[in-house]
Formats: C-alpha cells, sequence, structure tokens
C-alpha cells in the first residue's frame, strides 16, 4: 500500500513529484525551482533534500529501481521450490513493468530530451544499479538447492546485466528471453 503524497516525508515529495514531471515531460524540464513550484516549498528546501540535480536524478532511478526489485521478489516467492520457473517469473515480471513504467519510458525512449542526462545513469553509470539489483538477485538465488556457490557471483552479474539490456533496448525475442535465460541461469547454477 502506497502512502499518501501529504503524508509522505519532503525529500520523498520531492523525489515523487520528479519522477512524475520527468515523465510528463523529459527530465530537462526539472528544475529545482519547478519541482518547488510543484511540491509547495521553497527552492532551497529542495537544494536542502538533494544537494543538486545530479543526486536527485541517481536517488530518482534507485527509487524506481525498488519498483523493479519488488517485482523480482514477487518472482521468486511465487516459486520458493523451482529455481529455473522464480527466474523465468522474476524477468518477465521485470520486463512487463519495464513495458509500461511511465519514467522508464521517458528515459529509454528518449522523449522530451530525457536521453541526455539520464540514460547514463541505466548505461555507462550504471554500476550502483548493477549493483543493488545484483546484490538482490544473488541473495535470493543463493537460497535455492544445488546452487553452485562457485558460479553464482558470474551467473548473477550476467543475468542482471543481460535483463537491464532487455530493459532498456527490448527486442523481437524479448517475449522468449525469460524462459531462455532462466534456462541458462538454471543450467550455470546446477551444483
Amino acid at each position: 500500500m502506497s502512502v499518501p503524497v501529504a503524508q509522505m516525508a519532503t525529500g520523498e515529495r520531492i523525489l515523487a513529484a520528479a519522477a512524475q514531471m520527468t515523465a510528463e515531460s523529459g527530465w530537462s524540464g526539472v528544475t529545482m525551482a519547478a519541482l518547488a513550484e510543484r511540491v509547495g516549498v521553497s527552492r532551497q528546501t529542495v537544494y536542502n533534500e538533494w544537494g543538486s540535480r545530479d543526486r536527485l536524478a541517481e536517488a530518482m532511478v534507485l527509487r524506481e529501481l525498488g519498483a523493479f526489485l519488488d517485482e523480482v521478489d514477487a518472482g521468486f516467492d511465487a516459486h520458493p521450490d523451482d529455481l529455473q520457473a522464480s527466474v523465468a517469473d522474476a524477468i518477465g515480471r521485470v520486463l512487463g513493468l519495464a513495458r509500461v513504467n511511465p519514467l522508464l519510458r521517458a528515459i529509454v525512449t528518449a522523449t522530451h530530451g530525457a536521453e541526455t542526462e539520464l540514460v547514463p545513469l541505466l548505461t555507462t553509470r550504471a554500476d550502483v544499479v548493477i549493483a543493488v539489483a545484483s546484490e538482490r538477485v544473488r541473495d535470493r538465488l543463493i537460497c535455492y538447492p544445488g546452487v553452485c556457490s562457485e558460479s553464482l557471483d558470474v551467473t548473477t552479474d550476467m543475468l542482471v546485466r543481460t535483463v537491464l539490456s532487455h530493459v532498456m533496448q527490448p527486442s523481437a525475442q524479448s517475449q522468449d528471453a525469460p524462459a531462455m535465460l532462466a534456462a541458462a541461469v538454471a543450467r550455470l547454477l546446477a551444483d
């Protein structure tokens, strides 16, 4: 259950407004002054909460990543005794959310000038996104019996980077990706 905007802390309200404004008109239209006006606080309050647009952008992307990681957890939770099914379900859920997530679509489709500043957070400066996602996926994979711990880190990294690639640039084969990647992961992690 989500918290009503009025009950959110100021920093969270600013972050939510930044995501909404980015989805509506692109990151280039998100200024500290515009955010302040939208949230009903002073521009100085926006700076006090976030310091800079770069920190705000990174926080916005990480906040959105949380929604995707919730889908990962749901996929694993749905199949607690079947590694391959859980991986396929988690991937399918992530790719499904990627298709309809308005903020991600604004970033990936390069609408409204968003590409010039936000795409690097998901590509060339994706180390934070990859690290956070990899930790969550690794923690879920290790729980299954028979998982080879020696190949766990490399397999996790391959899986996260491949799914991120499908999120950023869906292909005609994206609908087959969950099952095929899950089968590969199951083989790579077999003890």
